[in-house]
């Protein structure tokens, strides 16, 4: 009973935060793997229905902003679903303790990442828009974040939102693209890691989870507008990294 109450505790908080500023969802698998110690297939099941959820209300939101280019978005998310299929059939091809490092090293990386990234205004000159008429590259772009996202349980925004920026996007709907990709990543991932498991076992803690995690990510959206959310993303940025160089070197 107390893992079921810390599993809704953290993705209430979890879910709050991805509502305020699209990331945080990293954090998950690593409390159920590390904290926990369920294994990685339990771990990545109970996260990548988070993500679902979050990737559904999210991109809902930001789509109602006209803030999600759905033919970018659309595009992606096909690559996204072959390379996360892909991801989930290599997991299982890997010894659980080499998953978790690479669960550990992407947090950290995510982290440093998120730590390092200063975000744009949107009314800011942007870069030419390099993703705009080659589909190829937004096809092999889904795939390769798809499969490290369902490979490790990074979720999907936290590294896919930072690349379309670079790549000329602007920040908002980047990120309403990157939670709608997040959604072709989780679909896979659910059924690949649900089916390793003792359903039975995982159907009280996935319920709660994912109940949890939907009133989390709505409650934080309500708040986005009111915080700071550049200081909200360091302050998980750095949490984020001290918990990953104590699970890695510790």
């Amino acid at each position: 009973m107390i893992e079921v109450v810390i599993i809704a505790a953290a993705n209430l908080i979890v879910g709050g935060l991805i509502g305020m500023t699209g990331v945080a969802g990293f954090l998950l698998p690593m409390l159920y793997a590390g904290y926990l110690k369920m294994s990685v297939a339990e771990s990545l099941a109970l996260s990548f229905c988070a993500f679902f959820v979050s990737g559904v209300l999210g991109s809902w939101n930001y789509y109602k902003q006209k803030n999600l280019d759905v033919k970018l978005a659309v595009k992606l998310g096909m690559g996204s679903l072959i390379g996360a299929i892909a991801g989930v059939a290599l997991n299982s091809r890997i010894p659980e303790a080499q998953v978790k490092v690479l669960l550990y090293m992407v947090v950290l990386l995510s982290g440093i990442s998120i730590l390092m990234r200063k975000d744009k205004k949107d009314t800011a000159a942007r870069k030419e828009n390099l993703l705009e008429h080659n589909v190829p590259a937004v096809l092999v772009l889904g795939a390769i974040t798809g499969a490290i996202c369902s490979l490790s349980g990074a979720g999907g925004p936290v590294l896919v939102m930072p690349l379309l920026v670079m790549f000329g996007i602007p920040v908002r709907v980047a990120v309403g693209v990157a939670l709608f990709d997040s959604v072709f990543i989780a679909v896979p991932s659910i059924v690949g890691y649900v089916i390793q498991t003792d359903i039975a076992k995982l159907a009280l803690p996935l319920c709660v989870s994912v109940a949890a995690h939907g009133i989390g990510v709505y409650a934080g959206s309500l708040q986005a507008e009111r915080i700071r959310q550049d200081i909200l993303k360091k302050g998980i940025a750095v949490f984020s990294i001290i918990i990953a160089l104590w699970k890695l070197f510790g």
